[in-house]
């Protein structure tokens, strides 16, 4: 497997992956494809991928996401160790997310729970936080510098 920066012409496959692990994709365009992180395989199918969404000083991981052939091999930690190291010569000081179904996943690297109501307003503002993440979503922060 090999973790590479999107490309323009990965939206698609970007989209179906996140469509086939039930995760939000109508946000997903051309100018946020920067920030993601795609795995491909051998054949150059994108079967992993996480993003970075800039928030001023922060930011939001989303739609980290592995094909369901390759669940439990790695790949995810891989992808957010990648993103993190990301995050971390970017600068941003927080690396904030959503998630309905992965907490443990994320508290085991690190992230901590955070009450929504003591989210800062870059984050509120997001789409992945006002709309398409449902409100039972646990809102999570990890402090990169």
């Amino acid at each position: 497997m090999k973790i590479r920066a999107a490309k323009d012409d990965d939206l698609i496959g970007v989209r179906s992956l996140l469509a086939t692990c039930r995760l939000p994709t109508e946000d997903v365009t051309a100018v946020l494809l920067s920030g993601f992180l795609v795995a491909v395989d051998d054949a150059g199918a994108i079967v992993g991928s996480v993003c970075l969404e800039p928030l001023g000083g922060d930011a939001l991981l989303r739609s980290l996401a592995v094909a369901l052939h390759l669940r439990a091999t790695g790949l995810g930690k891989s992808l957010l160790r990648a993103i993190e190291r990301e995050a971390k010569a970017r600068t941003y000081a927080s690396l904030w997310l959503l998630t309905t179904s992965e907490q443990r996943f994320f508290e085991y690297h690190g992230y901590s729970i955070v009450d929504r109501t003591n989210v800062p307003g870059a984050v509120c503002e997001t789409t992945q936080f006002m709309r398409l993440c449902p409100s039972t979503a646990a809102c999570m922060e990890k402090r990169i510098t």
